[in-house]
């Protein structure tokens, strides 16, 4: 990669524009921040830009129009950021307007502010990005350029996590100004080529969880390429494997599916378990509510009218029997719908199984990363990505627009 790192410039007395991706889970009830891995991550690059002499303006977001329960002010990361940085945060509710700016000129060496949520501008929210699919270039007359451009010396970039975003503070402030990516943009880079280019046999797959369209075109790609050794499956993607397989998962399991579009994907799992015989394996049992209470049922007996929440314990012994020998393992999703105690099984023991595993363990995805930690403590794991869709996308083969837009800047 030909981008710039955190030590080519000098920040000292310049004004540095600091993108990081922050954006934690969030309590429904408490609107309070449950998980602090992103934030604890991005610790180090900034303090390097305080011990710098920067004067320091971090933009970030938190919650979008898909994750609108987490859509709120970014008060309390500020706190967070001055909690573990030993050095005040100032927090100011606007992301480019008036108020920003003035605060922004004021800046003293070593200062540093967290501006307002960048979701709360509609050209930074996803539905924006899918529906009007504007080129870097196209977004330098967005408000947030406009506004934020002229007064930055730097940009620097620590939110590998949104890499695969095509959001104006990801990929256009790199036409204006000199930019660097943060010491963990290359850490994220190097565990991942590891995964990719230099997998630990038995290399082993853990996907689970409810966002599967990603999924599916990783696992695409590391069948293909041979990376991916075996691939357990669980979560939504157990149950799209079950029905590609040739089992009635019942009617509530298949409408949750084409209500959420995701009945596309039995297709190209059919294609996979064709091709790849052996290497996929799906669930041989499930966990449902039946009148408060956590039941199971073998997949031979399906189909079951009710929704399934977990796999099974037949499953769960099968798949940390594979975990247990394999020499790298990778996993993106929980297993089931780990927030109930009572479906919290499957998750709860691939997480315990991963820690205890002798072979190199990479976990990512900021929902299987809240997941994980409830279970065990993360440093039990070789390396927590803070990616989710990045990831995926990275391991996928796909090139990401961030990544683009820093090479391009290092290029000028």
């Amino acid at each position: 990669m030909n981008i710039n790192s955190l030590g080519t410039f000098n920040y000292e007395n310049k004004r540095v524009l600091l993108r990081l991706d922050i954006n934690s889970p969030i309590d429904s009830d408490t609107k309070k921040i449950v998980n602090e891995n992103r934030i604890d991550k991005c610790i180090p690059t900034l303090k390097y830009l305080v011990e710098s002499n920067a004067k320091i303006a971090i933009i970030a977001h938190q919650g979008d129009t898909l994750d609108y329960q987490n859509l709120i002010s970014m008060e309390e990361h500020a706190c967070k950021l001055t909690e573990k940085l030993g050095l005040e945060v100032e927090y100011i509710d606007d992301v480019c307007g008036p108020a920003a700016i003035e605060k922004i000129r004021k800046l003293k060496n070593g200062q540093v502010i967290l501006l307002g949520n960048l979701r709360y501008l509609t050209e930074e929210v996803s539905t924006f990005e899918d529906s009007v699919k504007l080129e870097a270039k196209e977004m330098l007359h967005t408000y947030i350029i406009r506004n934020l451009a002229p007064l930055f010396d730097y940009y620097v970039n620590e939110a590998f996590s949104a890499a695969h975003r095509n959001a104006p503070s990801m990929v256009a402030f790199q036409e204006f100004m000199p930019s660097a990516a943060g010491d963990l943009f290359f850490k994220e880079i190097d565990a991942l080529n590891k995964v990719m280019d230099h997998p630990i046999r038995p290399c082993v797959f853990i996907l689970g969880g409810a966002k599967i369209s990603d999924a599916f075109g990783m696992m695409k790609q590391v069948l293909e390429n041979g990376n991916a050794d075996q691939i357990l499956t669980c979560g939504v993607t157990g149950q799209v494997m079950l029905l590609a397989a040739g089992y009635d998962i019942g009617k509530s399991n298949i409408q949750f599916l084409k209500d959420r579009s995701l009945d596309v994907f039995v297709k190209p799992a059919q294609e996979y378990l064709g091709n790849y015989p052996g290497r996929i394996l799906y669930p041989s049992d499930l966990a449902y509510d039946s009148e408060g209470f956590r039941k199971e049922i073998s997949v031979e007996n399906l189909p079951l009218e009710l929704g399934t929440l977990d796999i099974g314990r037949e499953t769960i012994k099968k798949y940390c029997e594979v975990i247990n020998k394999a020499g790298m393992l990778f996993m993106n999703g929980p297993a089931g719908v780990y927030e109930d105690p009572r479906f919290e099984d499957g998750t709860k023991a691939i997480a315990h199984a991963m820690a205890m595993a002798k072979g190199y363990s990479v976990i990512g995805g900021g929902d299987t990363v809240t997941a994980v930690a409830k279970y065990v403590e993360l440093d039990k794991v070789d390396y927590v990505c803070t990616a989710g869709g990045a990831m995926v996308r990275y391991l996928s083969g796909n090139k990401l627009p961030l990544m683009e837009a820093m090479e391009r800047n290092s290029g000028k």
